[in-house]
């Protein structure tokens, strides 16, 4: 498995362990019962839950451009040292802005954002480069 495949994978689990920890802020909240049912009229989550949620959904809509971009580059036949280097920077600014959300520091949160953002754009320069 190459490099940019192994840190995907590691997204993917890093996204459903996000998951699993705003469900578990959701149901200190609001309890299983209420969870459990159609979730018509849940109230805005605040706190360490309410940022743990925000982080997942962040995860995801940035997930979905990342691995488009790591499809494509093994689709391609395209990966290399460089789509290696952004996807592992990718992960690991994920897992810190996952944490600093979750910690509720936000300029530091913006910064791994951006981070991220740099790994993604490392791997789209790469092919862009093969057109």
């Amino acid at each position: 498995m190459s490099p940019d495949l192994k840190y995907l994978l590691f997204s993917t689990i890093l996204c459903f362990v996000q998951v699993l920890i705003a469900a578990t802020g959701a149901n200190q909240l609001v309890g299983l019962p209420t969870l459990a049912g159609n979730r018509e009229s849940l109230p805005e989550y605040g706190g360490w839950a309410g940022r743990a949620r925000r982080a997942h959904l962040n995860m995801i809509e940035n997930l979905v451009l990342f691995a488009a971009l790591v499809l494509i580059v093994a689709a391609a036949g395209k990966a290399n040292a460089t789509t290696a280097m952004g996807a592992m920077i990718f992960f690991w600014a994920r897992l810190a802005y996952a944490v600093i959300y979750v910690a509720g520091i936000p300029w530091l949160r913006t910064l791994a954002w951006f981070v991220s953002v740099i790994g993604m754009a490392m791997i789209a320069w790469v092919l862009l480069q093969a057109m």
